[in-house]
């Protein structure tokens, strides 16, 4: 069964329906926050943002334009809790309403990024971030500290990769709560522990990644201050390469994974080592240059000795001799050449000119028997006996009259 519609009822195309539920929808609703799970996120290569955001019993679909660096700096991915602000809109093109954030924030700790940055800026105010005060990593690191917990990733990672480049360096771990109540207070009495027993030559702060609340104890003010006071140059590698920690500037260098760290603390060696093969190169190459100048030098007064020896003149004197008769010899060879071409040429031409040639091609010869002298006119009388000579053989022959 269907409906009579109104004949005043207005005719709508697809693209008027969608704008004017766009009209409805942007014109009823302000910008707001909304809170929810980010599902879907796709990082598009424009640099914007698209993902949805849900809660347990629904979801909707959101954008944010130019966000994709915001996203990658907050560590925003799929499940993430994030607050966007920003307002609906509607996508006209595919019939579609949509959040479209223009701000994005992980959702819970705003205040704690409040936190990072009044002590960021407090201690930056006091000069702890100062390039001035940054102490150089050591070339040749002998002994390296580690502040870590023995059991996580990123030891594992450093010790592998230390090993496999450079065993011989000493490694002493301090162990010690990288996350949770206390770990703060823990690094930073690592990192003393090395100052005060002077046992290494270099110290490397450092835990694998995480979310926020798993790194803010490297964002403690008594650990940045004990990192910035330590008389031994301090690399942190804490987290990611997008994470960054108080403890991070307060350092002498900050390595974006705990693997970099190690990869920075062996490069010195391979550069030392590099330089040295670069030194054993360069003299070899000058050793070599030296000798082969004395050789040269020796071998010429060797040459010079020996062209005014008077043997050396008699060799020459013989070498001449030798080389004027083997051209003698080469210019009577030619000359016999040139002779025995001549006379092959005029056999040749001698032959070209044989009856007998001719007649071995098909021709005859026509002789007047009583003489035996070749007749060379066609006056013949008729009744007149003339011999035809081939190539193999004569036939007689007897002229008669035409007609």
């Amino acid at each position: 069964m269907t409906e009579t519609p109104p004949p005043d009822a207005p005719v709508l195309t697809v693209s008027d329906a969608n704008r004017a539920v766009r009209d409805v929808v942007e014109g009823s609703f302000g910008p707001f926050w909304l809170t929810g799970e980010v599902g879907s996120l796709i990082l598009h290569r424009s640099g914007h943002a698209y993902f949805t955001l849900k809660d347990d019993r629904t979801q909707i679909r959101a954008c944010f334009f130019g966000g994709a660096d915001v996203c990658r700096n907050f560590g925003v991915g799929n499940g993430s809790l994030v607050e966007g602000f920003g307002q609906l809109t509607v996508y006209e093109a595919r019939g579609e309403y949509q959040f479209s954030a223009r701000s994005l924030r992980p959702a819970g700790i705003g205040k704690l990024q409040q936190e990072f940055e009044a002590v960021k800026a407090k201690l930056e105010a006091e000069g702890l971030f100062s390039l001035d005060r940054k102490k150089p990593i050591p070339l040749l690191p002998r002994r390296i500290g580690v502040v870590t917990s023995p059991s996580g990733a990123a030891i594992k990672d450093f010790l592998q990769i230390i090993g496999r480049r450079f065993p011989n360096v000493t490694i002493k771990i301090y162990p010690c709560l990288v996350q949770g109540e206390g770990a703060a207070r823990q690094v930073a009495a690592g990192v003393e522990f090395f100052n005060r027993i002077r046992g290494c030559d270099v110290i490397v702060v450092t835990r694998g990644g995480g979310s926020m609340e798993d790194l803010w104890c490297f964002n403690d003010e008594a650990l940045a201050r004990a990192v910035a006071a330590s008389a031994i140059p301090v690399i942190s590698a804490v987290g990611h390469e997008r994470d960054f920690t108080i403890c991070d500037f307060a350092a002498d260098l900050r390595a974006p994974t705990p693997s970099a760290a190690a990869e920075l603390v062996i490069s010195h060696h391979e550069e030392l080592f590099n330089r040295l093969r670069r030194a054993e190169h360069g003299l070899h190459q000058s050793l070599s240059l030296i000798s082969a100048r004395c050789r040269s030098r020796l071998e010429r007064a060797k040459a010079a000795l020996n062209r005014h020896a008077p043997e050396r003149l008699l060799q020459l004197r013989a070498q001449k001799t030798d080389e004027l008769e083997m051209r003698l010899a080469h210019a009577a060879r030619s000359l016999l050449a040139a002779r025995k071409a001549e006379v092959e040429r005029l056999r040749a031409a001698l032959l070209a000119q044989d009856p007998g040639k001719l007649l071995e091609r098909g021709y005859a010869l026509v002789f007047d028997p009583a003489t035996g002298l070749p007749v060379t006119t066609s006056k013949i009388p008729p009744e007149t006996d003339l011999d035809l000579r081939f190539a193999d053989g004569t036939v007689p022959v007897t002229t008669r009259p035409q007609g």
